[in-house]
């Protein structure tokens, strides 16, 4: 095998033509007075089989901790890199309060739209206090409007 391996890296100029490797084609890793091993059987040498135990992902997940909110963060990005702020604070079952007020309108329309992912894969919410302060809720926190139509439903915020 390594022969065929040299040979093309020679024809295709990767090394270059040395016969000095030529004569370990043939070794088989066994000196010629000394037989081969044989093989024994599988019933000989059987290992034991360890169970592989999986925990469901039901366990994994962390519940967030309910209980009353002892503060509520709020955030004032100037850019997009400040989301991970965001994302920490939020991931943390803190509420956020995100003003996006000293943003140009291109970078604030991409923290919405990371803020959007971020409710949807943890379960939050997401209401406009203003035309560009946003609530961002966990879960675990409801928030009451004093709005006398029908509550928002929880999910994805529509930008348009």
């Amino acid at each position: 095998m390594a022969g065929a391996l040299r040979k093309t890296m020679v024809y295709l100029g990767l090394a270059e033509e040395d016969d000095r490797y030529d004569g370990y084609d043939d070794y088989d890793g066994y000196d010629d007075d000394q037989p081969a091993p044989q093989h024994r059987d599988r019933d000989d040498h059987a290992a034991e089989v360890t169970p592989i135990r999986r925990t469901p992902a039901a366990h994994v997940v962390r519940d967030a901790e309910v209980g009353a909110i002892a503060r509520i963060t709020t955030i004032h990005p100037r850019t997009y890199n400040e989301a991970k702020n965001i994302g920490e604070s939020f991931r943390a079952g803190t509420p956020v309060i995100m003003n996006l007020s000293d943003m140009d309108e291109a970078g604030a329309k991409r923290l919405v739209d990371f803020a959007a992912g971020l409710i949807f894969g943890l379960h939050g919410s997401i209401d406009r206090v203003t035309a560009k302060v946003f609530l961002l809720s966990p879960a675990h926190v409801e928030v009451m409007a004093e709005e006398s139509g029908p509550a928002p439903a929880r999910g994805l915020f529509n930008q348009s």
